[in-house]
């Protein structure tokens, strides 16, 4: 809650609870805790173990590929079932982002890590960083319910070993489940007769793990965003004929980045969007008219929804596009004792997480002022994309809860002379590689087998000080 003091008012906060333990939950905790501040810090996960979406789900069997029956373009209402809370990430996996520009601020990826490094590697730094915060951890415990009260928040939870629930008081509450578990499938024309039909031949990224279950298969993907065209490359290695990838037509200012760097390839065909899906004969009708028959195979690699079903009150967008009401992306305009980690996309999750984390920390320990009424208001975004923030937006935003962060009150008790926990600033270099990771990435993954050797940007011929003196910045 905050007391009057026009545009000094500050939050007095004394208990706090997390939701989720992956990167963004980690982030908070950390921030948090190193405010020495709170009274109680509670992160709750449904895993067993801390990093989120990193922990891999093996999906054997019938569970691989599982089907999609039809389009989902709403938000699930209902919790995700403990016996079936499935990570997105697939065999062969490596990351997108450098781990240089990856890493929380404080912490840098273990030596000899290849410069993209594989989920494995990804989740076993994630579970290191929570070793700081590993008490404040309740895991294998599922939020049912979040519900605003007169005094605060109370979190309904349930430990999944034991059934046993619970019903806990907190003064703010921070959610930071992510938003990569609720599969977006378009409403596309004949889709779900087609899946009725034809069991088996539709699913979504969320489920793919291996290429080799589209062996021989004539396969399209829809999508052509980062998963869709990591995964189109994979099938195209076992697939019959090229794989197809089917994608909207779209302005270049949302053309992702990695696809816009990709050389063109024999294996891989563009195709035009699907209007129709036609049961009878396997086949798919394009918007350009044609039409592709005997289809083996589709893989919608189309995104996700955000969707909170613990949230007693509606906080996404009715088509799970955006989330309405928003201060920064970041803290509810109408009430920022609730605040969402890890929203904006197109960006470099952990670092973007630790900025915002360093704020709202601050924030909630009273160490910074609470933005006025009116500022509250002014920066909500609305409409699909609201949240897209592209290269050099995230820049900008990281720097900016940076400056934010220090200008916090200092604290005697805290480490750095009182300014507490740094969270990450964005120099010319981390700009520079931010801004060519696509065609970095494209270079690593161009060297096939050999790229796991590959640690430093230098060894791809991206050298950040040799292109200052080409610039003549430097003498």
């Amino acid at each position: 809650m905050a007391d009057s003091q026009g545009a000094q008012r500050r939050l007095k906060v004394d208990r706090v609870a997390v939701i989720g333990a992956g990167a963004c939950g980690l982030a908070a905790a950390r921030y948090l805790q190193a405010e020495q501040a709170f009274s109680l810090i509670q992160v709750f996960d449904q895993r067993p173990v801390a990093g989120g979406l990193w922990n891999y789900t093996p999906l054997e069997g019938e569970d691989v590929n599982q089907d999609v029956d039809g389009p989902h373009t709403t938000p699930s209402a209902t919790l995700e079932s403990p016996m079936r809370i499935v990570s997105p990430v697939y065999d062969l996996l490596e990351t997108n982002i450098p781990h240089t520009l990856m890493n929380y601020a404080e912490q840098p990826f273990p030596e000899k890590s290849a410069l993209f490094p594989k989920h494995v590697v990804v989740k076993e730094y994630l579970q290191q960083c929570a070793e700081p915060v590993q008490a404040l951890l309740s895991l294998e415990t599922q939020v049912s319910k979040v519900t605003k009260t007169d005094s605060g928040w109370t979190v309904d939870t349930r430990h999944l070993p034991s059934g046993t629930t619970s019903t806990i008081p907190f003064d703010a509450v921070i959610v930071a489940n992510g938003h990569y578990s609720d599969p977006f499938v378009p409403d596309i024309k004949g889709l779900s007769t087609f899946a009725e039909q034809h069991p088996g031949v539709v699913t979504h990224a969320k489920f793919y793990r291996r290429a080799e279950t589209f062996a021989n298969k004539k396969v399209i993907v829809v999508g052509n965003s980062a998963s869709g065209i990591d995964i189109s490359a994979q099938i195209a290695t076992v697939c019959r004929g090229p794989v197809l990838v089917s994608e909207k037509e779209k302005d270049t200012s949302t053309v992702n980045p990695i696809a816009a760097t990709a050389e063109p390839s024999s294996t891989i065909r563009q195709i035009p969007e699907i209007i129709e899906f036609l049961a009878n004969t396997r086949s798919v009708r394009l918007s350009d008219g044609t039409v592709e028959n005997d289809i083996d195979a589709v893989v919608f690699c189309t995104g996700y929804l955000y969707t909170f079903p613990f949230l007693a009150e509606k906080c996404t967008s009715p088509d799970g596009s955006f989330v309405p009401g928003l201060y920064d992306h970041l803290l509810r305009a109408d009430d920022p004792t609730l605040a969402f980690l890890g929203i904006p996309q197109r960006v470099v999750p952990f670092p973007v997480a630790e900025a915002q984390s360093a704020w709202v920390a601050r924030l909630y320990s009273g160490r910074c002022p609470l933005p006025s009424k009116e500022e509250l208001v002014a920066t909500t975004l609305e409409g699909r994309g609201a949240h897209n923030m592209g290269f050099p937006k995230d820049v900008a935003y990281i720097n900016k809860l940076y400056d934010r962060s220090l200008r916090a009150e200092r604290d005697d008790r805290l480490v750095h002379d009182g300014i507490g926990k740094i969270p990450p600033c964005w120099g010319p270099e981390q700009a520079w590689t931010r801004e060519r990771f696509p065609a970095i990435k494209v270079a690593f993954r161009n060297l096939g087998e050999e790229r796991e050797h590959v640690e430093r940007l230098e060894q791809l011929g991206f050298d950040f000080n040799a292109w200052q003196r080409e610039q003549g910045e430097i003498e």
